[in-house]
């Protein structure tokens, strides 16, 4: 049986990550897995079924909030700051790689979505890393919005960015605006039904807000994981990809996997942005497991 533990533990300027912590059955010590979420999600959204299958095949795996997320401290909440969020999970790999059951020459990443950019990011400057899968990644925050937001939105929306500029050096709070909202008049980050269908999925009370930092529209849009994707070789990658993704652009997917060098992997699944975490769940877990497998239990 599996066993779930609540942890935590102390990042850059002193502040507390939390999350999960799965612990297989069995002796160890365990080859092991570093987990987070996307794009302003927490645990709760999703993931916890691919850590339990994980965890159930032997590994021990590390689940955490990014900072001012979920369970996780940090100020000013609800904020999005990519290279913070990728040298803090340097310190959950530090945590894991510690643990008893662990054994620290066999540890493998996970990231989807926004977290699929870090994941590369740390797969191409972490050698403690042994293996990468990048689920729907994030590759160009660029060339991504490029395809986004429509040209004649554009302008309003850099002019909204450099007022939130101005704002913060007059020394005014920070700005919000939602994560998803269906009401194009409501200023968010996401208006597809399947963003808001996945976001506002049930979750229990108060672990997640529908809410974001303007500024991470701008950090987002200057993020670019993809140029360290052929730095990750030697250590292995597999992509999962999904074939009509609007968010993390297929087509830019599929142009940085051809980029990467060997050893690598491509698995193409049918369905949008959000698929792999629903209806193509099976699929998305037994290729990550595989991989996995191949490289840290061999």
């Amino acid at each position: 049986m599996v066993d779930r533990r609540d942890v935590a533990f102390t990042a850059d300027g002193g502040v507390t990550l939390r999350g999960w912590y799965f612990v297989p059955e069995g002796e160890g010590p365990h080859p092991a897995i570093s987990m987070a979420h996307g794009y302003a999600g927490v645990k709760e959204h999703a993931l916890e079924g691919f850590a339990r299958r994980f965890a159930e095949a032997g590994f021990a795996v590390l689940l955490h909030d990014h900072r001012t997320f979920g369970a996780s401290d940090g100020e000013p909440r609800q904020d999005v700051n990519p290279w913070v969020q990728a040298e803090d999970w340097r310190r959950a790999i530090s945590f894991l790689e510690a643990q008893p059951e662990v054994d620290p020459d066999r540890l493998g990443v996970w990231g989807s979505s926004y977290a699929g950019g870090h994941a590369i990011v740390l797969g191409a400057t972490d050698r403690r890393l042994k293996a990468v899968v990048a689920q729907v990644p994030n590759i160009s925050g660029f060339r991504q919005g490029l395809r986004r937001v429509p040209p004649h939105l554009v302008p309003a929306l850099e002019e909204g960015l450099a007022e939130e500029e101005r704002s913060a050096a007059r020394g005014e709070p920070l700005q919000y605006q939602q994560i998803v909202s269906s009401d194009p008049a409501v200023r968010a980050s996401y208006y597809s039904g399947d963003a808001v269908d996945f976001y506002l999925q049930e979750l229990p009370e108060g672990v997640w807000e529908n809410r974001v930092t303007v500024r991470s529209t701008r950090m987002a849009r200057m993020y670019e994981p993809g140029s360290f994707i052929r730095r990750v070789s030697p250590t292995p990658l597999l992509m999962i990809v999904a074939k009509d993704d609007y968010l993390t652009v297929t087509d830019v997917a599929l142009e940085a996997y051809e980029d990467a060098l060997e050893p690598k992997k491509l698995v193409l699944i049918p369905g949008g942005h959000f698929d792999p975490y629903r209806a193509q769940f099976e699929r998305a877990c037994s290729e990550a497991l595989d991989w996995f497998q191949k490289y840290l239990q061999a």
